[in-house]
């Protein structure tokens, strides 16, 4: 009888027959194998079992021992946990694992290859961190002409977005404030609806601060409006700094635990504003010696009130914004107050070409956001790997997508137990000296042994795949990082199989293992050319556990399959 991760002893002696018609006319009839682990798992068990029976003991000794991990109550638990989530099935025993049973627990979801908790400093600054970031986070499709809603936003949220993206234009009566990218043809949703979402479940998926961006295309007695707005939903949530305008460095996610923060650009004071007034008009209003001491008291008493409203608005912002206008040069210079920068793909890409170790060096202390060129109206995404490596905090995505793009950023974020705060590592951190990413210096190799892959058969028809037999699959290992580590390898192809066996090891030298992901991909084979897509994931590679572990495969969107996963084990190589 066919298991969910496997097949049973039993039926390994059974032949399992399937038939494709072809031309109408006739019948190819397959002799399927049923997934029969390698050698060397066979040889593993054994190695750590006596008798024939894993037990408990002996499942924590391989868990330490083999798959890497620390000791102590931690793994006892974990072993205690492996035996528990058996116990229903008949293939276990009371004195411990039989190989079946062993065979179950590896390619389970107890057998992962990153762990689920939060275990990075999180009492550094704001700025020693990646944040999970959208853009425009409110579109629901592309740029141009899709609705606007707080459905993205929730949905956001709910996977660990931690920086959530509002454009403020005033509605048609400007009475009131709306979402919506201006300029274009997309519908609007009233500001109050989204922040209200974002109240509700800013804090379901990770208890660290959520960051919304306000971009500002609002008049001030609008800004005033928003500002008791944003008083009355969030209240003790909000972050509010008492000097936000003289911060000398940011607080700690650990600090802002269930806090909401706002970042804009703050409004222009009383004292720039009145810089425009031309000479000429206040001279006229000087000139009624009447009743100008009355014109004066009604001016001061104006301003006093316009100031305070003015304030209200201002003191809601915990991080101040700007774009560069002129000299980025400028920008990048030390400041007093840290601040938080906007720059496109496009920009970045050019300035740092002269001026990567200012960017990374600014990136220390301050915050540095990047967001895609105007001409990605489809919502598509760039390479994010440009903005990380040179300590880019906020990255900016498109998360209503998909694409191999969106896969490295939702590998990033799978780390530090998917909280959407990631430390950034120490070479992007350290001031006395700067690191070069084209510099090819192998630290460390790794080793990915591709083992086996299961369930496809119960994910998707007989004919998913091929008309005319069982599919053909091959397996596409990648690294993504820095540009002297990015490579991609490929194992060969198991044909008319649904339950492929590779057993195959493939090497990745890596000079940066702390920026690099890791991108496995499944592929059905089709001599057209026209390959399917079988199946993805993306890891980060210094959260990867070393041993044999249990790899689940998504489908396009990012979203789990139920039964689609693979046998890998993962090994560590110092040079």
């Amino acid at each position: 009888m066919a298991t969910k991760f496997g097949f049973s002893k039993t039926s390994r002696n059974k032949s399992i027959k399937q038939h494709f018609k072809v031309c109408f006319c006739f019948n190819r009839m397959f002799k399927l194998k049923v997934a029969e682990p390698p050698e060397e798992i066979n040889n593993i068990f054994y190695r750590y079992a006596q008798n024939g029976t894993m037990t408990m003991d002996e499942l924590y000794y391989f868990l330490v021992h083999f798959q890497g991990e620390k000791g102590g109550d931690a793994t006892q638990k974990h072993a205690q946990d492996v035996f528990h989530s058996l116990r229903h099935l008949n293939i276990f025993q009371r004195r411990g694992l039989h190989f079946d049973a062993f065979f179950r627990y590896l390619f389970g979801d107890l057998n992962g290859p990153i762990g689920d908790q939060v275990h990075q400093d999180m009492n550094a600054p704001l700025a020693h961190y990646f944040l999970y970031t959208g853009h425009n986070s409110y579109l629901t499709g592309n740029q141009l002409s899709s609705e606007s809603s707080t459905a993205p936003i929730i949905k956001a949220l709910k996977k660990g977005v931690r920086v959530i993206e509002l454009d403020l234009w005033p509605n048609s009566r400007e009475d009131d404030v709306e979402v919506r990218h201006g300029g274009t043809l997309t519908s609007s949703v009233k500001l109050r609806d989204c922040l209200n979402a974002i109240r509700d479940n800013a804090f379901d998926a990770s208890k660290y601060p959520v960051i919304i961006t306000f971009e500002d295309h609002i008049t001030p007695p609008l800004q005033r409006k928003v500002a008791k707005m944003v008083d009355d939903i969030f209240r003790g949530m909000l972050f509010r700094p008492n000097y936000a305008h003289q911060m000398k460095k940011f607080p700690s996610p650990e600090a802002l635990k269930g806090k909401i923060l706002i970042s804009t650009k703050p409004p222009e004071s009383l004292e720039s504003q009145s810089q425009k007034v031309q000479e000429e008009e206040v001279d006229e209003l000087l000139e009624d010696k009447d009743d100008g001491s009355r014109v004066n008291e009604e001016d001061e008493l104006d301003d006093e009130n316009e100031e305070d409203e003015s304030l209200g608005y201002r003191n809601l912002i915990s991080i101040h914004a700007g774009k560069p206008k002129g000299n980025v040069e400028h920008w990048l210079t030390e400041h007093d107050q840290v601040r938080r920068l906007s720059l496109s793909e496009q920009v970045l890409e050019d300035i740092v070409k002269t001026q990567g170790s200012e960017i990374v060096r600014f990136t220390q202390r301050n915050l540095l956001r990047i967001y895609p060129k105007g001409s990605r109206v489809t919502s598509s995404n760039y390479d994010p790997m440009n903005g990380w490596m040179h300590g880019a905090q906020m990255v900016a995505f498109n998360m209503q997508g998909h694409g191999h793009y969106l896969q490295y950023m939702e590998g990033m974020f799978k780390a530090n137990g998917g909280c959407g705060y990631v430390k950034k590592p120490d070479i992007l951190l350290n001031n006395n000296k700067m690191y070069d990413p084209r510099v090819y210096r192998p630290k460390k190799t790794l080793q990915v042994h591709v083992y086996m892959g299961e369930g496809w058969q119960s994910e998707f028809g007989q004919t998913h795949f091929d008309f005319y037999s069982p599919p053909d699959f091959r397996v596409q290992v990648g690294i993504h990082g820095v540009p002297v580590d990015t490579d991609t390898k490929v194992t060969r192809t198991k044909e008319d199989e649904w339950v492929p066996v590779w057993n195959e090891e493939l090497n990745f030298p890596l000079t940066y293992p702390e920026l690099a992901l890791l991108h496995i991909k499944v592929i059905e084979r089709d001599f057209s050319g026209q390959h399917d897509f079988a199946g993805q994931t993306c890891l980060p590679v210094s959260e990867l556990r070393e041993g044999i572990r249990c790899v689940r495969l998504c489908n396009r969107k990012g979203e789990p399959y139920k039964h689609v996963r693979l046998l890998i084990q993962f090994r560590f190589s110092n040079h």
